[in-house]
């Protein structure tokens, strides 16, 4: 470990400013610098191990997934604000809820949802003025939360409801990147009152889905939406979850399903915007009609849209960085891990490693035509994760984005005046200053 170079604390002070509003280019900086593999001290006894080698990922997440956990960050930091669900719990619980989950995410599970959906990326697009510029992130998040929140709940008469469960993930989110970009000032956090200011916030969201939870259960109505597949699932012993599991889960569908979507989606328009070729060749295939064909193999004929998509995820990965501790001794390659130590894996330095891929800073959805190269990516490509805990939402993700990439093009031609693709690393990648104007075609 002792051979592994290092950044020192006092460069991280130093550019702590930076690191606060942006830490990519400095992370870049040190990766061109020292290598693949680098450590970051902490202070007197902490340090992270730094990577972007796409084989150390692997073994980390896939093939010995068993020696190492996720961090505190995601098990106690973030847990504390949305609770011990799918991704932030671990060992048996985190195997007990994917068994009970991960059947209400089969695509044939998801194809009910197909339909629901489409009607709200229909409803979300009302709201574009053409032959204006606009922002189009905050639509972006509207709409994936507005899907995620339909496709769980159905709700009809709950837009209140559902509108300040949507202000509440984002203030937490505000709060949480600053205690992790942070952590010398947590005593500050917790005398000033903004982490309990945050924690009411939380516990407010929590009172809203019981509400909604317990409405269902009283309702005789059967909806065939998520929250009614996760209310009818059962653990081996066949009892159900009961309403603080549900919630916790409710709670990370929300923060990690409608975060992560919106992102890929704004950054997919944007670049799709900055690219009119790409853009026209998307729209002469999302214009061809399936002559009786139901929605699903419709979004199964749009293969160009979605290596756009592809494409986009792998330039802007919105989960572009992910954790583990070692949990035991371990190696790797030269390597001798010894227990607790934490790694830190840039999957946003992956994806553009000019060791990977060929010109690496081009947005050319073309890498993704074939099935061979599709293959020989996926040992350098991790837009879901990797492994046991892959992102268990990443055939809901990728549906909604078809659909809604393919209704955008369809109806408009988008045009930019964006130079250069502004980002905003929080807990996931977000876009910035993402301005475009809508013709109608």
């Amino acid at each position: 470990m002792s051979s592994i170079p290092t950044v020192s604390f006092f460069t991280i002070l130093k550019n702590g400013n930076q690191i606060l509003k942006n830490p990519l280019p400095f992370h870049h900086k040190n990766f061109e610098k020292l290598g693949d593999i680098f450590k970051v001290q902490l202070g007197f006894k902490g340090s992270v191990i730094f990577t972007r080698d796409a084989s150390f990922a692997k073994h980390m997440l896939q093939k010995q997934h068993k020696k190492y956990t996720k961090s505190s960050l995601q098990t106690k930091d973030l847990a504390k604000y949305i609770g011990e669900g799918l991704l932030t719990s671990s060992g048996e619980k985190w195997l007990q809820q994917r068994r009970l989950i991960q059947p209400a995410f089969h695509k044939k599970k998801l194809e009910v949802l197909i339909e629901t959906i489409k009607e709200v990326i229909d409803e979300e697009f009302l709201k574009i003025t053409s032959d204006k510029t606009i922002d189009v992130f905050p639509l972006m998040s509207d709409l994936a939360f507005k899907v995620v929140a339909k496709s769980l709940f159905s709700y009809t008469d709950s837009t209140e409801a559902i509108s300040r469960l949507q202000y509440i993930t984002e203030a937490v989110q505000r709060s949480l990147i600053k205690e992790i970009r942070q952590p010398y000032k947590r005593w500050w956090f917790y005398l000033s009152g903004k982490i309990k200011s945050t924690l009411k916030l939380t516990q407010e969201a929590q009172d809203i889905l019981n509400t909604l939870i317990e409405e269902r259960k009283k309702s005789d109505k059967i909806y065939n939406d998520l929250l009614d597949m996760l209310l009818a699932a059962r653990y081996e012993d066949g009892s159900a979850m009961d309403n603080k599991q549900l919630i916790d889960e409710i709670l990370i569908l929300f923060v990690a399903g409608h975060e992560t979507t919106s992102n890929a989606l704004t950054f997919t328009i944007l670049l799709l915007a900055r690219h009119p070729q790409i853009q026209q060749k998307v729209y002469e295939e999302v214009s061809q009609q399936v002559v009786g064909g139901s929605l699903i193999e419709e979004i199964t004929k749009h293969k160009y849209t979605k290596q756009c998509i592809e494409e986009s995820m792998r330039l802007y990965p919105p989960a572009y960085f992910s954790d583990r501790v070692a949990i035991e001794d371990d190696n790797y390659d030269t390597l001798n891990l010894k227990k607790g130590t934490t790694m830190l894996i840039s999957f946003y330095e992956i994806h553009r490693h000019k060791d990977f891929w060929s010109d690496p800073e081009k947005f050319d959805p073309d890498r993704f035509a074939s099935e061979v190269d599709k293959k020989g990516y996926s040992n350098c490509y991790f837009p879901f994760g990797a492994g046991p805990r892959m992102c268990i939402g990443n055939n809901f993700a990728m549906y909604e984005m078809i659909i809604a990439i393919s209704t955008l093009i369809k109806k408009y031609k988008i045009s930019t005046d964006v130079d250069e693709i502004e980002v905003e690393p929080l807990i996931t990648l977000k876009p910035k200053n993402a301005i475009l104007r809508f013709n109608l075609r």
